[in-house]
């Protein structure tokens, strides 16, 4: 097995919120994912990086529900789950922001909020499939304000606002469903500099909220600011768990593509395959 350069090993809070073992993936007679290993701990946030091929979208896909695995396990809260859609993932609180966001450019910042859970109205109108607007206006508000998030306008169609605000939308929409953990992938990859420092932070305030954040990224340094964990994988499989304590970009690029071989020191462990 190959190692990677060692860090210090600071014991994550508790167990595993989501746990996965042993994730093997085929689609026809591609391997895609060759008994992946994958933790994610409440109040963490993990970075899941690897190579271009090395499975970490079909892994989320997985875990999220998009995808059945050909065989190994998965548990929340310690407990054995499987997922046949993703619907099954978001009833026990798994949600997840895509990179090309999932939002409906012509509805308003609380109607995205809301998108595929519509509120209706009280009693008979309800019945009749009225929606109630004036609920879910006030309770988007409330989610944006708990992560001091501002939008210019909270009526104005998402078209209207910036990529950084519609970013916002999308991710205080998983964190306002989720209740165990949100998977964001790529989120910062069309932002700029400061669209990209506002949308860490928001990815701070939702691991705060004791959610397990999981962010897919090729962007090292976003990775180094805002990870307490790093899991790598490589050619199908998990061969490092790396907890961000005096990491660098060289480490985590050494981890990716198996260009460096350090042994670890004793009493650290470096390495979780």
């Amino acid at each position: 097995m190959t190692t990677v350069p060692a860090v210090p090993n600071v014991t994550p809070k508790g167990d595993a919120i989501l746990q996965a073992r042993g994730i093997v993936k085929r689609f026809g007679h591609v391997e895609a994912l060759r008994g992946a290993d994958f933790d994610a701990y409440a109040g963490e946030v993990t970075a899941l990086i690897g190579d271009n091929g090395a499975g970490k979208s079909t892994l989320v896909k997985i875990l999220s529900g998009v995808y059945a695995a050909t065989s190994g396990q998965m548990t929340v809260d310690g407990k054995p789950v499987s997922f046949a859609s993703p619907s099954d993932a978001h009833a026990i609180g798994i949600e997840t922001v895509y990179q090309d966001l999932s939002v409906c450019p012509d509805l308003s910042p609380s109607a995205n909020m809301f998108m595929g859970r519509e509120a209706l109205r009280p009693g008979l109108l309800g019945r009749l499939g009225f929606l109630d607007n004036p609920t879910m206006r006030r309770e988007s508000a409330v989610a944006f304000q708990k992560l001091k998030v501002a939008l210019k306008d909270m009526d104005a169609p998402i078209a209207s606002l910036s990529g950084g605000q519609r970013q916002s939308v999308a991710i205080c929409r998983a964190a306002m469903w989720a209740k165990r953990v949100v998977f964001m992938d790529e989120p910062t990859a069309a932002l700029g500099v400061v669209q990209t420092a506002r949308t860490l932070d928001l990815i701070r305030r939702i691991r705060d909220t004791g959610v397990a954040v999981v962010l897919i990224s090729h962007n090292m340094r976003d990775v180094i600011q805002v990870a307490d964990t790093v899991e790598v994988l490589r050619l199908g499989r998990r061969i490092a768990s790396m907890r961000n304590t005096g990491i660098t970009v060289p480490d985590l690029v050494g981890a990716m593509t198996g260009a460096l071989d350090a042994v670890a020191e004793p009493g650290e462990q470096g390495v979780a395959a």
